[in-house]
C-alpha cells in the first residue's frame, strides 16, 4: 500500500527540482549504455571517488549559478545527510567545499551533524522506522533565516528530501529548492 504524503512534504516537493541524470536501479535490466554509464556515476559520488564527487561539484555549481546569478552568494547549501557520520563527511564534505568554491554559494556543511547510523534508504524500503530526522542533529541557530539549496544524490519518492526541507522550515530557513544528482526511473527508454 502506498504510503501518504502529508501537506508538508507535498509543499517541498512543489518547489524547484533538477536532477542530472536517470537513475535506474539494478533490478532494472535491459538498460542501455547511457543508463549503465548514469549508474556508474552515482555509485562512484556515494562512493566519494574524487573525479566523480569533482564532476557533480561542477555540475552542481553551475546549475547554481545559471539558476541564480548573484543571489546564490546570498544562499546557503545543505546536503540530505548520508545514512552515517562516516559516510557523510566521506561523501559530502569536500563535495560542499567545492560547490562552495565554484559557485559562491556558503558552505552548510558544518550545519548538520549526523548523530547515529541508520540503514541507506534502499537497504529498508519497506521499514520506516528510522528516519533522516531521527539521526540528524542542525544548528538551528545559524539555519534560521537563512535561503537554503538541498542537494541529494538520488530522488525516488522524495520522501527523505520532502521531510529534511521541512525540518529546514520549521527552524526558520526557506528552503529555495532540491538538486539531484539523478532521479529513480523504473522503464527505460534510449534517449537520442
Amino acid at each position: 500500500m502506498a504510503q501518504a504524503i502529508s501537506e508538508s512534504i507535498k509543499r517541498q516537493l512543489a518547489k524547484p527540482q533538477v536532477w542530472f541524470c536517470k537513475y535506474f536501479p539494478v533490478r532494472i535490466r535491459n538498460v542501455g549504455e547511457d543508463a549503465i554509464e548514469a549508474r556508474n556515476l552515482v555509485w562512484a559520488f556515494k562512493d566519494a571517488q574524487e573525479e566523480a564527487t569533482e564532476r557533480v561539484a561542477q555540475m552542481t555549481a553551475g546549475y547554481l549559478v545559471s539558476q541564480y546569478g548573484d543571489k546564490v552568494k546570498d544562499m546557503t547549501f545543505i546536503c540530505v545527510p548520508a545514512s552515517s557520520e562516516e559516510k557523510n563527511e566521506s561523501r559530502y564534505k569536500h563535495f560542499c567545499q567545492r560547490v562552495s568554491e565554484l559557485s559562491g554559494i556558503a558552505n552548510g556543511f558544518s550545519l548538520v551533524h549526523v548523530s547515529g547510523e541508520r540503514q541507506a534508504v534502499h537497504e529498508h524500503r519497506h521499514d520506516k522506522s528510522i528516519t533522516v530526522a531521527d539521526l540528524v542533529e542542525l544548528d538551528a541557530l545559524q539555519i534560521k533565516g537563512k535561503t537554503i539549496c538541498i542537494f541529494d544524490d538520488v530522488i525516488s519518492t522524495g520522501q527523505s528530501y520532502g521531510m529534511f526541507a521541512d525540518r529546514l522550515e520549521r527552524l526558520g530557513a526557506n528552503v529555495a529548492g532540491g538538486i539531484f544528482l539523478g532521479r529513480t526511473h523504473y522503464k527505460y527508454k534510449k534517449e537520442n
